[in-house]
């Protein structure tokens, strides 16, 4: 039973199921359930709309690891931080990756959370790199 505090039920572990279900089902345009939260659809939407983007990224800082070649569960994770790191830029770095660590472990192997923790710490630094202000984060004197 899904209950508010059942974590399965959290607008990024809705996206995740999503877009792995439309990354199985070999769409580009995963299809939005119009009752998900609106923090679930937009993610979902959000990824679907830079998929290509967001691949080409993934590959040019994994050095051993081809997107289409990831687990399909890592590759949706993987895309969905990223996208987070892009586009949602009032979501803290640090909770970004911490929340798709928590994915990966949840959702996928044992050894998935450090295989994404790397991948998207790499990318953290291009997205936003040290030195430049989260948003709703000013700059310090």
């Amino acid at each position: 039973m899904n209950t508010p505090e059942d974590p399965s039920r959290e607008p990024r572990d809705l996206a995740l199921t999503a877009l792995y279900e439309a990354d199985q089902r070999g769409l580009h345009r995963p299809e939005i359930d119009p009752s998900l939260p609106a923090k679930a659809a937009r993610l979902i939407q959000g990824v679907g709309d830079h998929l290509e983007d967001l691949d080409v990224a993934i590959d040019t800082v994994s050095t051993r690891w081809r997107v289409a070649r990831m687990p399909p569960v890592d590759r949706a994770i993987l895309r969905l931080g990223l996208y987070e790191l892009r586009y949602e830029p009032k979501t803290p770095m640090a909770v970004v990756v911490s929340e798709a660590v928590r994915l990966a472990r949840v959702y996928s192997t044992e050894r998935s959370g450090a295989f994404v923790n790397g991948i998207l710490s790499k990318l953290a630094g291009v997205e936003r790199p040290a030195g430049l202000p989260e948003a709703g984060n000013p700059p310090s004197p």
